[in-house]
């Protein structure tokens, strides 16, 4: 997973980092909102982890609620914080928070925490399960997708974005957490390989009305993948 960590005690936030980073997610650390919301405007993140006690005015409740609200976010939210109160936890919850962790933080609840939000939220853990997405199927333990029943030819990378993309339903994933994702963000690989890549699967996998799914560009933000009668982006 794609982890955007907010949290402003350095020491606390090297150390989760490591922790998540050894279960081969990757973290990218922010130490305040502004921080957080700035980088927003341009990338995704699967999971937001979030400290409630900030410096300055904000507070996780207020990032949370701007990420449920004006942003529209609907990946998993965790708080991470020794604000232990039921009011603080009712509140979290209530706007939208899927899980509360009060510190100080274990390794492995933290690991299992992420696992079990994203196992409830429909997010794939197994990888030897079958996706569906009719007309498509994804067989992950074969690396085979099919559309109608029948297999479709695809490169590596072809297979690995659009395994990504249709377990991103609706959801705009930035070129940047493509490249991280799909090509371990090598130095002399360019956003522009992802747009011809990209290219290239719409085409292979006829996204259009006929296959009832839209791939459809963001502008300055990434890529969506939506059926078509939900799509309301296009450009």
């Amino acid at each position: 997973m794609r982890i955007a960590l907010l949290e402003d005690d350095t020491d606390q936030a090297n150390l989760l980092k490591a922790w998540l980073e050894d279960a081969q997610h990757n973290v990218s650390i922010f130490s305040s909102a502004g921080a957080l919301f700035r980088v927003l405007g341009r990338e995704s993140f699967d999971v937001y982890i979030l400290d409630w006690e900030l410096d300055g005015t904000d507070h996780g409740l207020n990032v949370l609620q701007k990420l449920r609200g004006d942003l529209k976010r609907p990946e998993p939210v965790l708080f991470c914080t020794r604000m232990n109160s039921e009011d603080h936890i009712v509140s979290a919850l209530g706007a939208g928070a899927d899980d509360y962790l009060v510190k100080p933080i274990k390794r492995r609840e933290l690991l299992m925490r992420i696992e079990a939000v994203l196992r409830r939220l429909g997010k794939p853990i197994d990888s030897q399960t079958v996706l569906e997405a009719p007309p498509f199927a994804i067989d992950r333990a074969n690396r085979i997708i099919t559309l109608f029943g029948k297999p479709v030819t695809l490169t590596e990378k072809e297979y690995e974005l659009a395994v990504f993309l249709f377990e991103r339903i609706g959801q705009v994933v930035s070129r940047s957490h493509l490249l991280e994702v799909v090509w371990q963000r090598s130095a002399d690989i360019s956003t522009r390989t992802v747009d011809v890549h990209l290219s290239r699967l719409r085409r292979k996998l006829h996204f259009s009305a006929e296959t009832g799914w839209i791939l459809t560009s963001i502008y300055q933000h990434g890529y969506r993948l939506a059926p078509v009668v939900e799509d309301a982006t296009a450009t």
